[in-house]
């Protein structure tokens, strides 16, 4: 979409065209609301670019974490947290009234779903109110969290134009999500575009010109409702096809044929297919929450999303289906679900980090135990089993070996980290419910135990 830019700053006013020139020049000092796994890598990318980093959280902890160069996201390293403790660029504080000195506030904040999954948006509109008490003339709000099309304009504006300012004069407003893909080699912050969006022209164009020098590509669009759909449609579209290859799973497993190798035949097709691939469960802060902020949006303005609801509903069985293939696996080992010491190898939503937000393994530890198993968990990226809103278990990360091993009745596979030893557990295990083709591995002639997919 291209813009004539000269055109649309001729008639902008002097806080718009300041705010500009501090973008251009990499003057600007940027705000960053909300210091976890989106607002730290984006300001590693704000900070390799040039830019000097305001970076806020009202957990005390991740301050002092930040200020003593401390660790508490994994996969970013302890060099990074090093480096933004020594940079004379970066600044970290829990007191709001620091970012009245930053030129840009990114929100970087979690937007959950309530108890009836309904959008809970809580976090955003907070940090909404506590923008608008340190607003002043030529700063933009960005909001960077995924929300159903509309939040910037009709549940931001408002609340920011309380202070007195107007916006697209004195202050400006867009949107541009995180794409996020923790773990992933070759996905940072920096290299993966952006979708920019604001409310009117000037703001679109001045998040342009600061994103577009902080990411490989920076790609506009018309308004902060097309950058707000287009986020949703992303996690949507992929859990729409978890769960066509999860029904298919089951349906397979019927019929006594192996998803994965019917998901690598189709994989040959040059064109017209993409892999998916089963699992446990949905994880993570996005896909199997931000399907509902559009199923909700839909029904205020009447329409019924059926095949969002659906996929919904197959993928939250899948714990469910899970447990049923480790009562069946124990079963024909002439050994009841009740009682069975049980090992779940993985707690981390995906592999190779240490993020346990929404993870399937936590409902599955769940039934195992509702069902008299006697349960431990191994996770080398998650020590402890975190704190839960609906989940309450005192349990540690229980170390792997092979007399341990050889101590459970079933190995259940939920979270294929790459830094596990499968050919140990192949080795020395009873009995392996694998949910993620983790074994396919290991050759075969190396596994002892008993591997059932699920």
């Amino acid at each position: 979409m291209e813009v004539d830019k000269d055109a649309i700053f001729k008639g902008a006013s002097k806080a718009a065209v300041e705010l500009l020139e501090k973008f251009e020049s990499k003057t600007a000092r940027i705000g960053i609301v909300g210091l976890g796994y989106v607002g730290l890598p984006l300001s590693k990318a704000l900070l390799e670019n040039g830019y000097s980093v305001i970076g806020f959280d009202v957990d005390q902890r991740k301050i002092d974490a930040i200020s003593e160069g401390r660790s508490y996201i994994k996969h970013l390293g302890d060099g990074f947290f090093e480096m933004i403790q020594k940079s004379d660029s970066f600044h970290a504080t829990a007191d709001k009234q620091d970012l009245r000195d930053a030129d840009a506030i990114l929100l970087c904040v979690p937007t959950p779903l309530g108890k009836h999954d309904d959008p809970d948006l809580s976090y955003v509109l907070d940090s909404t109110r506590m923008a608008a008490e340190v607003l002043r003339p030529g700063q933009i709000v960005v909001l960077e969290s995924t929300t159903y099309p509309g939040t910037t304009r009709h549940e931001m504006q408002p609340i920011l134009d309380e202070s007195g300012l107007v916006c697209g004069e004195d202050y400006f407003l867009a949107y541009s999500p995180e794409r996020e893909d923790p773990g992933s080699a070759g996905r940072s912050a920096g290299e993966i575009p952006k979708l920019v969006g604001g409310v009117d022209d000037v703001a679109t164009e001045l998040a342009m010109a600061l994103y577009s020098r902080v990411v490989a590509k920076a790609h506009r669009v018309s308004s902060a409702e097309v950058a707000e759909s287009a986020k949703l449609l992303e996690n949507i579209y992929r859990a729409v096809n978890i769960a066509l290859i999860n029904e298919m799973k089951v349906v397979l497993n019927d019929m006594d044929v192996d998803v994965w190798e019917v998901v690598e035949a189709a994989k040959t097709k040059p064109f017209g297919f993409q892999a998916f691939y089963p699992g446990p469960g949905l994880g993570g802060h996005c896909i199997p929450i931000d399907p509902f902020y559009l199923t909700w949006k839909a029904k205020e303005v009447g329409h019924q999303t059926r095949f969002i609801e659906l996929a919904g509903e197959v993928n939250t069985a899948m714990p469910k289906y899970v447990i049923s293939r480790v009562a069946e696996a124990l079963n024909h080992d002439r050994l009841a679900m009740n009682g069975a010491n049980i090992l779940v190898l993985g707690m981390a939503y995906k592999k190779n980090v240490d993020d346990p937000r929404e993870t399937p393994a936590a409902e599955i530890l769940k039934r195992l135990a509702e069902a008299g198993s006697n349960v431990s968990y191994h996770d080398p990226h998650v020590p402890r089993f975190p704190e839960m809103r609906r989940y309450k278990f005192d349990l540690e990360s229980q170390p792997v070996n092979p007399e341990s091993i050889s101590g459970y009745d079933c190995i259940l596979i939920i979270t294929d980290h790459d830094d596990v030893d499968y050919e140990l557990i192949g080795s020395h295990a009873r009995l392996i419910v694998d949910t993620r083709n983790a074994m396919d591995r290991v050759p075969r002639n190396l596994i002892k135990a008993r591997c059932v997919k699920a």
